[in-house]
């Protein structure tokens, strides 16, 4: 039952992921923003999901990862309403703020909620947990594209719907609180005097600046190059969202037998292999496919960095979780400012600030190499 619970609760993350490049198109044309403005939305995003985790893994160590999603599902249910009424620039970047600092929350308790199953299981039970991640990711765009008419106030409302289901769900399933009895006081120091923290913190910074680049420009890029709103957003449901979900599926399997570091090492270099030609296709037919395989690729990236940090500390799991989550978090605050800033004020300029994707995936690849020594040992 709370591995179910997990599932719910990261499904919410993973709606909420692709939320802000499900209604951008809708949003930008309601309230006549720029591209830099668009940025903005999601650096208030972005500094939500990351200030909270600097906090939400320590705090749900000592509380209890219950108590810490209950706060996140709130947090979410309050932003969402805030966005069902986006009068303003500023009350939309409010509720970013609100919504990221929620599904920081949910994203790091579902995950500590999946840490604790055995060693050997690890990284393939966290990579089932984010199979929902991107369901949830596939949903949102999906359901807006093809049944609410691509309306921003329809999908915070829908998304408003399903927060509270799991919010009830959450509150009425018993969530032991894990006690590490065992722990002495300096573990926390400890953690982070650990240079391999540092290391796989930077593989999630730089992997979800490229997640959610994808999120929350690709829509707007196919648009600017042509494509129709509700052909646009089936492609990242259909295509990449769809690619994430299967990509965790088969990694969920193969993760029991491969390595975790050449699982992570490969897929880091088709991902950026992938973003360029994706980015190369545009609008071709070829565009469909290309999209899916790099969701693909991309899918066990994350949810696999995330276990090798859980297995190399497991003593404040969650604390170091919540790290290495607040580095990928501003891996979002950087990369999608960026990309709105080199945009400019050319709606077809998405493209060209979309090409920073492949640039931190190849950085990936580099990071991997330089410690493949230190990482293969740490997934041993």
């Amino acid at each position: 039952m709370l591995i179910f619970v997990a599932c719910v609760v990261i499904f919410i993350y993973g709606m909420l992921a692709s939320l802000l490049g499900t209604i951008v198109p809708s949003l930008g044309a309601t309230l006549s923003l720029s591209n830099t403005q668009i940025g903005y939305l999601a650096l208030s995003q972005g500094l939500g999901l990351a200030a909270t985790s600097v906090v939400a893994g320590a705090f749900m160590d000592a509380k209890g990862k219950k108590v810490g999603v209950i706060l996140g599902l709130l947090a979410s249910l309050i932003g969402l309403g805030i966005l069902s009424h986006p009068s303003s620039l500023q009350l939309s970047i409010v509720a970013m703020i609100i919504l990221g600092c929620g599904g920081s929350l949910v994203i790091v308790g579902s995950n500590a909620m999946a840490n604790d199953v055995p060693d050997a299981r690890r990284a393939a039970t966290i990579n089932f947990l984010n199979i929902f991640a991107g369901l949830g990711g596939f949903a949102t765009p999906f359901v807006a594209g093809n049944l609410l008419g691509s309306d921003a106030v329809k999908s915070a409302y829908c998304g408003c719907a399903i927060s509270l289901f799991a919010l009830l769900l959450t509150i009425f399933t018993p969530i032991p609180h894990r006690v590490e009895s065992e722990a002495r006081e300096d573990d926390t120091e400890g953690i982070f005097s650990s240079g391999m923290l540092y290391v796989l913190a930077s593989i999630t910074f730089l992997y979800t600046a490229c997640e959610f680049g994808i999120w929350n420009w690709f829509p707007k890029f196919l648009i600017s190059s042509g494509m129709p709103s509700s052909r646009a957003l089936n492609l990242l449901s259909f295509g990449f969202a769809s690619g994430l979900l299967i990509g965790r599926i088969v990694a969920t399997k193969l993760l029991t037998k491969a390595s975790p570091y050449y699982v992570t090492l490969v897929c880091s270099a088709l991902m950026g292999i992938s973003t360029f030609a994706v980015l190369q296709a545009a609008s071709s037919p070829s565009s469909a496919p290309l999209v899916f395989v790099a969701g693909f690729v991309m899918a066990p990236i994350f949810p696999t960095t995330i276990a090798i940090v859980g297995r190399l500390f497991q003593q404040k799991a969650a604390t170091a979780i919540g790290f290495a989550i607040t580095c990928g978090f501003s891996g979002l605050v950087v990369s999608s400012p960026v990309i709105g800033w080199l945009a400019g004020s050319d709606p077809r300029g998405v493209g060209r600030g979309l090409l920073i994707l492949p640039a931190l995936s190849a950085a990936i690849v580099v990071i991997m190499l330089v410690f493949r020594g230190r990482l293969t040992a740490a997934t041993q």
